[in-house]
């Protein structure tokens, strides 16, 4: 948890993690996660990531090194602790993401996602 946040609503971890994503912020971003943090794949259920150290790294090379990265959220579900986004991932290398992530949040921090994505359409 941040120094300086109190307890903090599911959603308001989730739109936290989400403006650091839109900022390029890493520390902002992982700051968001429990340490253990699982990342899977949905509905296989496969492990992408574990770990707030693995998450740090993927989005620091793979996601905030692209300038035009931005992620504009279409809906947004909250059920207790579990908050659902309907997002749309622009400024990748030559495609757009559709995605749904499933976040749940438990102590202030977002302990696992899952994501289920489209296949990407390429930019034009």
């Amino acid at each position: 948890m941040l120094a300086d946040e109190s307890v903090r609503s599911p959603e308001d971890v989730v739109q936290a993690q989400l403006d650091a994503y839109n900022a390029h912020d890493t520390d902002r971003f992982v700051a968001c996660y429990a340490e253990d943090v699982r990342v899977a794949g949905w509905p296989s259920n496969e492990t992408r990531m574990e770990g707030r150290y693995a998450l740090a790294a993927f989005y620091r090379l793979h996601r905030f090194n692209r300038p035009e990265l931005k992620a504009d959220l279409q809906n947004r579900i909250v059920f207790g602790n579990t908050v659902i986004d309907h997002e749309i991932i622009t400024g990748l290398e030559h495609h757009t993401v559709t995605a749904v992530a499933i976040y749940r949040v438990d102590n202030n921090l977002i302990s696992s996602v899952h994501f289920v994505e489209r296949p990407p359409v390429p930019d034009r």
